[in-house]
């Protein structure tokens, strides 16, 4: 059902552009949008392959070292309350968590290659090659509503043209970004019971997974331990005594660092320690992922390499998926298309106390990220970062994730077809943040 909608949409959002250029005269924005947009979804996915290929290298590495398969069962409690069908100690769990931390650090070009290996994961319970499961879906719904503990990127926008007050947005964007997922997950744990009423879905037999003990637990089967953990995986490398000695000395010396920058950049104000803190969370990421493996006497480089090739493929996979949204989405956003559903809905915004400058940018950020972005630049560009307008837009864009670009790179990765109702949950999650980011600035800021 939901594939044909998405077929729809793909088909109206064409027609619609061509027949409002038509009319308004504007044929040759979109014809040009074409070529653009075109050009675009070859140039996002081409500059996700070095990423892509660097942390799920780093990814393979953690995995040998059993890094991986540890932190899934660490966490595997709470994971297993939102994602009943995956078991415990399955590394779809760790690459999940490691997906969702770096989302929640504003690491959007770390999250996207943790997000990919969880969706394989994933799929290596799925009994229906293809077509989308209810955790993928769930997973999916959780990435869209974009939980933000520093929203990094949209504060270094606001400093960029000229905010005060950059990290203003840390209280609304936290508070509809949290709406926002657990309205997304609350809608897809309701809208898998009402279709799959007598279970969750099953694991492939016999599948071939990185834990070969998981398809047994998902079945209903448990080890002697109790807890699903696998109990005939290979046993990780033990630690190097001199390495681990080695290897503290350097996170001493990391932590040093940290604050050294902290400390003496805090009479420029709070923002300014908290952007240094962010800019390093991703060496401290990185490090860790590296230095883990090597303390338990992984090669680390043969790893990485390993995992490389494999990010590189998934990259070149999801160009066709990309360039099929991105050309439709560019097309009816240059048709003048989002202007016009603007004016139309001017008396429902002004009801709900959203500023008729703010709605282009809720109604594009879950269609386009680099639309969505421009555009909150300009809005806050001609109304001022630190003004009610400028707040809105840009809590919009921490808050909320680019819908339809995460359905189409995650399910573009593993080719799935039929995905089903995950499209439900995300947009659910894309209102919740919006509503609960217009409601959290108006009364913070109006």
């Amino acid at each position: 059902m939901l594939a044909r909608m998405l077929n729809a949409l793909f088909i109206i959002f064409i027609v619609v552009a061509f027949l409002l250029a038509g009319w308004s005269g504007g044929l040759e924005a979109v014809n040009k949008g074409i070529f653009d947009s075109a050009k675009s979804g070859v140039s996002i996915a081409i500059g996700l392959v070095g990423a892509m290929a660097f942390f799920l290298g780093l990814m393979k590495a953690a995995e040998r070292a059993g890094l991986m398969a540890t932190l899934a069962r660490v966490i595997s409690p709470v994971m297993r309350l939102v994602f009943p069908g995956v078991p415990a100690g399955h590394p779809a769990m760790s690459a999940m968590i490691m997906n969702i931390a770096a989302n929640m650090l504003g690491l959007a070009n770390a999250a996207t290659p943790f997000g990919i290996k969880a969706m394989e994961q994933l799929d290596t319970l799925n009994p229906h090659k293809g077509r989308a499961t209810d955790a993928m879906c769930t997973f999916l719904a959780i990435n869209t509503a974009g939980l933000a503990l520093l929203p990094s990127g949209v504060a270094t926008l606001r400093a960029s043209v000229g905010s005060q007050d950059p990290f203003g947005i840390f209280l609304p964007t936290l508070m509809a970004s949290g709406a926002a997922t657990i309205i997304g997950i609350t809608v897809a744990l309701s809208v898998s019971k009402l279709l799959r009423p007598k279970a969750p879905d099953a694991p492939v037999q016999g599948a071939v997974t990185e834990n070969p003990g998981s398809a047994a637990a998902a079945d209903g089967g448990a080890d002697e331990s109790g807890d699903g953990a696998d109990q005939t995986a290979i046993e990780p490398p033990a630690f190097k005594p001199l390495r681990v000695a080695l290897a503290v000395l350097y996170a001493v010396t990391f932590v040093a660092l940290i604050v050294r920058d902290v400390v003496t950049q805090s009479p420029e104000g709070l923002a300014e320690g908290v952007r240094i803190a962010m800019v390093w969370a991703l060496p401290a990421i990185v490090s860790f992922l590296v230095v883990y493996p090597w303390t338990r006497g992984v090669n680390v480089y043969d790893a990485v390499v390993e995992g490389a090739k494999e990010g590189f493929n998934v990259a070149l996979r999801i160009i066709p998926f990309l360039v099929a949204i991105l050309v439709a989405v560019g097309m009816l956003r240059n048709s003048g298309a989002i202007g016009s559903l603007s004016d139309l809905l001017a008396p429902l915004t002004a009801f709900i106390g959203m500023p008729p400058e703010a709605f282009p940018m809720a109604i594009l950020r879950p269609l386009s990220g680099s639309g969505a972005y421009a555009i909150a630049a300009e809005i806050m560009q001609e109304h001022g970062a630190d003004s009610l307008i400028g707040y809105m837009v840009s809590t919009y864009q921490g808050s909320t994730e680019t819908t339809f670009y995460v359905l189409a790179v995650y399910f573009g990765a593993i080719r799935v077809q039929d995905p089903r109702w995950a499209l439900i949950p995300c947009l659910a999650a894309d209102v919740a943040g919006i509503l609960t980011a217009t409601v959290v600035v108006t009364w913070l800021f109006g």
